[in-house]
């Protein structure tokens, strides 16, 4: 599904820190603005006509897995290289990813990067990405811009940035952000997820937070997605239900999970509670064209007299949302928009044995981070597959390429 060399390069993002010669209140980091890119994307789609979502994730995901490659180059200095060294810069990050991107989906994923690194087809769902990046980095640059006041050029570089926005005016999502219409308040909700930590009562290397987790499950769901021949749709639903899977803790904070369900009780409570605050914080800023898909993303469905949410729970959406147990191979066609929750919650737990694991590698650790570790391994051991996928084999695969074999 997913070697340990992308793995690393997916976390390699967790250390690469941005606007590095300006300071800043709080460490700003690759992945977490590649996940924000990814859900302001998602609601710049949503206004737009004939989009073709599966093109834009997997475009997305080329980007970041390209961008991690190049990361040691300035912005500034990258874009000036790429006007006259674009096929050279290309080949350079093909090479780099090559051996390990071929071994997903029988090198098919590979040959599809290689391609959109040098096609100029589909241009709205470019210029959607383009203007998510764009978004992602003047949020950014909105906490940068508090504590850099007193540089000289800071104002120059305020310039800039705002002078880009002219660029994506024709999309109506930008139109509306830049306006502080509804849509700008899920872009600061989604953006404040950068600062909640992982594993936040114990050390860790690199820290990731609950947004940069997100897109990591995000990612390891389109892998899954493409082991198992899901189709479109599934594929689609499969990623954006992982990519926004934590967002109500931008309301509750995350809640781990011994507190959660070590109380009697507790967790029905909290469900009850985080299902008032998505209906009075989240949906009601949604566009209301997709108000009910993005609510069957988030795992919300009616149970008897009661609305309850499980983002973790097979099921489909033909007129409404309904649980299905057991396998989603008879329903793999697009008119059932099916969702592999039972898949999104391995990729879930593998992500923080990733996170847990990795730093175990680099020596800093904790009684908790072995423990919980120790604990995810043993999971997977006793129950391994999903749709036939095998995840302890990757957790095996991990633990070599880590050096974490006993």
């Amino acid at each position: 599904m997913i070697t340990p060399v992308i793995i690393e390069q997916i976390f390699k993002s967790a250390s690469i820190s941005r606007w590095n010669d300006y300071p800043k209140m709080v460490n700003l980091v690759e992945l977490d603005k590649q996940a924000h890119k990814f859900i302001i994307a998602y609601f710049l789609a949503s206004f737009e006509d004939d989009i073709d979502m599966g093109y834009l994730i997997e475009a997305g995901i080329f980007e970041f897995l390209a961008r991690i490659v190049v990361t040691d180059i300035r912005p500034d200095v990258f874009h000036h290289i790429q006007k006259t060294h674009k096929e050279k810069i290309n080949n350079w990050v093909l090479s780099i990813l090559e051996n390990d991107l071929k071994l997903v989906q029988n090198g098919e994923f590979f040959e599809r990067f290689k391609n959109y690194l040098n096609s100029k087809d589909h241009i709205k769902e470019k210029t959607i990405l383009k203007a998510s990046g764009y978004l992602a980095t003047r949020w950014e640059f909105n906490i940068v811009y508090q504590t850099s006041q007193f540089l000289n050029d800071i104002e120059e570089l305020k310039f800039k940035v705002e002078e880009e926005l002219e660029d994506y005016y024709e999309l109506i999502g930008v139109r509306k952000i830049v306006m502080n219409k509804k849509l700008a308040r899920l872009v600061d909700l989604s953006g404040r997820l950068r600062f909640q930590k992982r594993w936040a009562q114990t050390p860790r290397i690199p820290e990731t937070s609950v947004l940069g987790h997100m897109l990591v499950v995000a990612i390891l769901s389109y892998f899954y997605s493409l082991k198992v021949g899901a189709c479109k749709t599934r594929k689609i639903y499969n990623f954006f239900c992982a990519l926004f899977h934590d967002l109500p803790e931008s309301l509750t904070r995350d809640i781990i999970s011994p507190v959660k369900y070590g109380i009697d009780g507790l967790s029905e409570i909290i469900n009850d509670y985080e299902m008032r605050l998505i209906d009075d914080k989240i949906l009601p800023f949604v566009p209301g064209n997709i108000r009910d898909s993005f609510s069957y993303i988030l795992g919300i469905r009616k149970n008897g007299e009661k609305f309850i949410k499980d983002e973790f729970e097979n099921r489909i959406c033909e007129s409404e949302p309904k649980f299905i147990e057991g396998s989603l191979q008879s329903v793999n066609e697009d008119k059932f928009n099916a969702i592999d929750g039972k898949a999104l919650k391995y990729c879930d737990k593998i992500a923080a044995y990733f996170e847990a694991g990795i730093s175990i590698s680099y020596g800093v650790k904790s009684k908790e981070l072995v423990a919980g570790f120790e604990g995810m391994e043993e999971f997977f051991k006793e129950k391994p597959k999903v749709e036939g996928v095998n995840f302890y084999e990757i957790c095996e695969s991990f633990k070599k390429h880590f050096g974490l074999e006993a």
